[in-house]
């Protein structure tokens, strides 16, 4: 789930309705999906700026009255993105907490794809960042994906939960559903896709 403000100025307090309000909004509904789900965690939502971060303009908001103690670091982060870009536009998307540890450090996979197919990949581990935190970040670090079989199929014959996760496979399919579903995204909200017979 997502949202987006436009019209945004950290500094000078303008747009702060529209992302109070859509922040709340987005929360109010993602607690609704977690109770439906069962699930027993804190929800958030993560507000990043809406032309590309390389990792900058990027806060977690775990409750709409976070946004009312911005301090003077936070607008600072939140208003320039990088090479100097100005943030004006925002986009407020569902937080994702991240379950993964290598070497007891918080970390996310990332999986890379040319076409249809996945061809690598690797974990983005950081150690001084919590489970609801932007880990694109300095102090991150980067640890491959590497496995001893083949990470194309599942293990046959093996018992469920017997041999160790395949995750590459895992992630693989994560991927390669998550490109479909942004191709559909794409066909559906571009006024002008070309037409195919």
């Amino acid at each position: 789930m997502f949202a987006q403000c436009g019209e945004v100025n950290f500094h000078e307090g303008l747009g702060m309705d529209c992302l109070r309000s859509n922040v709340d909004a987005l929360l109010t509904k993602i607690k609704r999906k977690y109770k439906e789900y069962g699930i027993n965690e804190k929800p958030f939502v993560v507000v990043k700026a809406d032309n590309g971060t390389y990792g900058m303009g990027i806060m977690t908001v775990r409750d709409v009255k976070d946004l009312e103690e911005i301090n003077r670091k936070t607008k600072n982060k939140m208003s320039t993105a990088k090479d100097g870009m100005e943030i004006s536009q925002v986009i407020i998307q569902e937080g994702v907490h991240t379950n993964e540890r290598v070497n007891a450090a918080v970390a996310e996979p990332v999986v890379y794809m040319m076409d249809r197919y996945v061809v690598g990949g690797f974990y983005r581990v950081h150690s001084e960042r919590g489970v609801d935190e932007n880990l694109n970040s300095l102090g991150a670090q980067f640890v491959p994906l590497a496995f001893d079989k083949s990470a194309h199929m599942p293990q046959p014959g093996a018992k469920p939960g017997a041999s160790v996760p395949n995750r590459f496979y895992m992630y693989g399919v994560i991927g390669r559903l998550a490109m479909l579903a942004a191709s559909y995204e794409l066909e559906a909200t571009d006024p002008e896709a070309e037409v195919y017979e």
